[in-house]
Formats: C-alpha cells, structure tokens, sequence
C-alpha cells in the first residue's frame, strides 16, 4: 500500500497533516487529518484558583484569544452565581464583536483568501497572502489598516490586543472612560465601511468565478450533517450569549438549550491515531465517520449558525442572508465551500453590532462588577470564530479548580473535517497527474473550515502513543518502535 502525505497542511492555525493510503491500483483507499500535537489544558488546570482561568485558557491560543477568555468568564459567572451589570455586559459583547469581526477578516484575506481570490493554476509559491496582496493591493492596505484599528478596539477594552485581561467573575475589571468610548466610536465607523466593501468584493470577484462556483455544486465538497449554533431569543445568530440551537440534517430542531444543559447532550469519541476526539449528538450516538441524518456528526461554525438560525440580527447581514439562502434555494445549506460565503454574512453582522453598541451610553461608567455567590460548578458557551466553545469549571470551596472541560469549535468539527478531506481525495486520488494543485484541492477541503488544531487537542490521555520509524541512508525504513 502506498502512501501520500501532506504535512505541514498550511494556512490554519495548530499543526497536522493529511494522510492519504493508495491501493496498489492508485484508488484511494482511506484518507485522515491527523493532528499530532497535544496541549494539556484540561489536566494542568486543575488545582489553580478559579479567577486565573480567563488568562491561562486563553494561551491555549494566540490567534482566538478573546473566545477563551470570554467563556471562561462566563464559566465563572456561572461558578459563582454572579449577575453581570449591563455596562460589563456591553463591554464584553462590544468586545467580541470586534473579535469575530477581525478574525473572519483574517481568514478572508489572508487564510482562505489565496482559496477564493486566486486562481487553482495560480503557482503554489504566489498561492499566499503575498499573493493576495499583489493581485488586490488597493484592498489589502484597507484591511491592514481597518484591521489594526480593531485591534486597538480590543486594547482598549481588554488592556492588550492579544491575550486580554479584563474579563473577571462577575463583570469586567474597569468601566469604560468617555474618551475610550469616543475612540471606539471612530473606529467602528471603519470596521462598518469595510464590511460594506466585503460584499462588493465578493459579489465581484469571488462568487462570479467558476473555480468557487464549480466548489459549492461539486458532491465531493457537500456533506449532510447536523449543525449547531447559538441564538438569541428571535432565533438570529448571537456570538456573545444566547441559548444552543441544533437542527438535524433535515432542517428539524434537535434541541434549543441553555449552554450548560446543551453541553450534556454532546458525547465525544476517541481515536488512537490522533489527538484531537471527535464529538457527537448523544442521542444519536456515534456511527462513526459518516454523514446523514442516522450519524450523529455535526457541525458548528458559520455555515452551522446559518443553518439553525431563521434570520441574522442586523439589517446588512440580513439582505446578505437572503442573497445566501436565494443562491442554495433554501437551507440546511450542506455545501461545505459555503462556509466562507457565511463567514462574510457573520462579518457583517458583527460589524453592525459593534458599530450599534458602540453608540449605547450605558457603555460609559456604571458598576461593572457584580456580586459573587459561593464558588460551585457552572458552563461558559460562545460561539467562537470557528464555531461553539463550552468551558466547563468544577471549583471547590476554597475556589479551586477541580475539574475542567472544554470543548473547542474545531473539536465540535473534527469528524467532518475528516470526512471532507477524505471526500475532495475519493474525487481526486487516481487521476493522472496528481500535482501540486490536486493536493491543493485536498487542503481547501480543511481549510474551508478555518481549523485551530492548536485549541482542539487540549485534553491528555493516560499516555501519549509514540511511534518512531527508522529509515536507512537508502530511505528504507528499516525497524519501527511504538509505545
């Protein structure tokens, strides 16, 4: 049996790569993302006090920082039975708008951009950001520019751009002066305009290609899965707070939950090859690496909280909703190429959103700060970049962290985004000429989903599996050693 390997997959944050087995004929025979890192958050966690959590999980990432912080606060909210304070709670949402704002711009542009502003010809050395950049130089310098000025947004609330440090139990550490306001103000007129220009140059330059085209209506790209999501009391997407909606491959509603008892319906299976576990619908159980409305894989992220929401919460994001829901005739959209397209609806909508809170003047002074219980148990959930976060903390008496569970937005997608790679190589693997841009096709498959393997494999078995292959200057492998 012959084997293909790409590794490192690139564009995405964390590490893996993908394994494709050939059959003596050259068919495929399986295919795998294998993600060979491990983080051990969930063990090395235990024992410290419960208030540092918000800036110890956060590490997990450097890129979706503000994802972690925020559900471990609420994670602690819960724990301590605190009411956050409406100047807190803007902030905080403020806050996270102008994340899923900046980070669906970075995976736009810089990520997943060579995927959908590029040409498939285009030579892999010019197929990056760079690439990007020299064929859309005018848009470019916006997005670098209008990018950094969200960053200051989040300096300005959460004391530092990356890693912030303001969320507590309870609220936040300081209101918000009238001159932060003020500032904040004129940045999101920015953010807004650009988000504007997002749909123009998509209509213009990404939909109209026949390159994406040919990727939402291609089989090997389109997976029949369950989606979750969270959503406010209308039933539109809310990145910050709301209740978990899941909805089956169907369209039907599985259940519409609080994040805690939404968190319980979620099983999550293991593989000895990998270090990331593959979650699934309880009540569905798992069937393994299969789609359909029988499996109980799901998916989470854009496209996922499109697919369970009835509308969007802003009045842009709802006319390019529309434009979305027209192009597919309707929804669950199964595409998984339309998981970008979705990402530039969320975009809108977080840019409304923050332009809108931004003006609120509870946002300015007030307490910030609410009252704390006694330390117990509680579930933190937002819905991060990637898709749904839960942060669950077990604390002692004393406010000691007993017991830790997260489940991550790439954990929730892992089983599809195997089944994704393995479908793109079936429709590739066994053609003549398998060349850099076929097995470009394969990562676009991953990539889609805007994967952080750096946040998905947190938790530590009882002991690591080691396998080291030994090869001969002739490169023949010549003995093999497992643990």
């Amino acid at each position: 049996m012959n084997k293909i390997v790409i590794d490192p997959i690139t564009r995405l944050e964390g590490h893996g790569k993908i394994l494709l087995y050939l059959n003596e004929n050259g068919t495929l025979r399986d295919a795998v993302l294998q993600v060979p890192e491990l983080r051990g958050f969930e063990v090395f966690c235990r024992g410290r006090r419960g208030e540092e959590m918000p800036q110890i999980t956060e590490r997990i990432c450097g890129v979706c920082p503000e994802a972690h912080h925020l559900a471990s606060a609420k994670a602690l909210d819960a724990a301590y039975g605190a009411k956050v304070p409406l100047p807190a709670r803007l902030q905080r949402e403020l806050f996270y708008n102008v994340y899923i704002f900046s980070d669906h711009l970075l995976h736009l542009v810089f990520l997943g951009g060579p995927d959908l502003l590029l040409s498939e010809d285009t030579p892999k050395e010019a197929r990056n950001v760079l690439g990007v950049l020299q064929a859309f130089p005018e848009l470019g310098r916006r997005v670098v520019t209008v990018r950094a000025r969200a960053q200051r947004i989040l300096e300005i609330i959460g004391g530092k751009a990356i890693h912030p440090c303001f969320a507590l139990p309870g609220g936040v550490s300081r209101p918000l002066s009238p001159d932060q306001a003020k500032e904040i103000q004129d940045h999101t007129r920015a953010v807004k305009a650009l988000a504007q220009d997002m749909i123009q140059v998509f209509h213009e330059e990404v939909l109209p290609s026949p390159d994406y085209q040919a990727l939402l209506a291609a089989p090997e790209a389109t997976l029949a899965t369950h989606y979750m999501g969270t959503v406010d009391e209308n039933l539109a997407p809310n990145f910050y707070d709301g209740k978990i909606r899941a909805v089956s491959s169907q369209g039907k509603e599985l259940f519409l939950l609080e994040a805690a008892e939404a968190m319980d319906q979620i099983g999550e299976h293991t593989e000895p090859w990998t270090y990331v576990k593959f979650p699934y619908v309880k009540a569905l159980g798992w069937q393994g690496f299969v789609g359909g409305e029988d499996s109980g894989v799901y998916r989470v992220g854009p496209l996922a909280r499109l697919n369970v929401a009835e509308r969007m919460g802003t009045p842009l994001a709802q006319e390019e909703y529309e434009r979305f829901l027209d192009f597919f005739g309707g929804k669950p959209v199964h595409a998984t190429f339309a998981y970008h397209w979705a990402r530039l609806v969320e975009l809108v909508q977080a840019a409304e959103a923050l332009a809108s809170l931004a003006e609120r003047k509870e946002l300015v002074g007030g307490e910030v700060r609410g009252k704390l219980g006694n330390p117990g148990s509680g579930v933190g959930a937002v819905e991060a970049a990637r898709g749904t976060l839960f942060h669950r903390y077990t604390l002692d008496s004393q406010g000691l962290v007993q017991e830790v569970d997260l489940i991550v937005a790439t954990t929730h997608n892992a089983a599809a985004l195997g089944l994704s790679v393995k479908q793109m190589a079936q429709a590739l693997v066994g053609r003549d000429g398998l060349d850099d841009a076929l097995l470009n096709r394969v990562e676009m498959a991953f990539r889609a989903y805007d994967p952080c393997l750096a946040c998905a494999t947190h938790f530590l078995p009882g002991q690591a599996p080691l396998v080291v292959e030994i090869y001969d200057a002739h490169g023949k492998r010549t003995r093999v050693l497992r643990r």
